[in-house]
């Protein structure tokens, strides 16, 4: 499968993505300048954001998917809501919110302010210009069971143990997918991504063949997970060393 690797500013890219080509785009935005990213934050913003997932609608095929995986910085005591305007504004363009999912990060240690919980977990929003086209749930062996509720005939229901039928049946896992991060792949980045995360994803809302973009590249993981996976990739990182070693990366898978 090809890959086109483009270093620069992503606005200035997706210019070049012709309308409609895109099945599935993986990303992880900067999260409210929370890392610094070799001095490249300063261009950050709102004005962005908005702009990126705009012109993501507009490459984006119909009953094509955009997973935008992404976490809140705490100002003055108090989470910035980013990530939610972000889905919000995702509507706005167009996007259906098509699920809200958690990235659980096992393995960091304790994160966050002493005065809440620990933070545990990152959102990772499921956009869908309209209903995605290709839908492969992750599944887990599991004990078909029997049992639940049952109707009555007077239109309420009679509730009854269940037990397992000794049957072993593929069954779809939730929304809360765990990860640590590290490990396979890792190479230095400050928002490590993990590549069964990006696997995952390319697996349940893409086929073999699709096209998968990433336009916050970082050290190529999206990429390397869409190559290896048998898809078409198209990144673009704004960081000269990133880009250089995702081309490395990338070029390897």
């Amino acid at each position: 499968m090809s890959a086109d690797l483009m270093h620069g500013d992503c606005l200035e890219w997706m210019k070049e993505i012709p309308d409609g080509s895109v099945d599935l785009t993986v990303t992880s935005p900067p999260y409210d300048n929370l890392r610094t990213y070799n001095g490249n934050n300063d261009q950050w913003g709102e004005h962005v954001w908005k702009a990126v997932l705009a012109d993501l609608y507009r490459v984006t095929k119909d009953g094509g998917v955009v997973v935008w995986v992404v976490g809140d910085a705490t100002i003055k005591g108090s989470e910035t809501g980013t990530s939610f305007k972000q889905a919000l504004w995702a509507m706005e363009c167009g996007f259906n919110l098509h699920d809200t999912m958690i990235y659980k990060v096992s393995g960091t240690g304790a994160k966050g302010s002493v005065y809440s919980y620990w933070q545990e977990f990152e959102y990772m929003f499921v956009l869908s210009r309209g209903r995605p086209t290709a839908i492969n749930f992750r599944t887990v062996r599991r004990p078909k069971a029997s049992g639940g509720s049952r109707l009555r005939k007077d239109g309420t229901r009679k509730r009854e143990a269940r037990k397992n039928v000794g049957e072993i049946i593929d069954s779809k896992i939730g929304n809360v997918w765990e990860y640590s991060v590290g490990g396979r792949n890792c190479y230095p980045h400050p928002a490590k991504f993990p590549y069964e995360l990006a696997q995952d994803h390319i697996l349940s809302w893409s086929n073999e063949g699709d096209t998968v973009l990433d336009p916050f590249m970082g050290s190529g993981t999206t990429g390397v997970a869409a190559k290896n996976l048998g898809r078409k990739f198209i990144g673009i990182e704004l960081d000269q060393g990133y880009f250089d070693i995702a081309v490395k990366r990338i070029g390897e898978a």
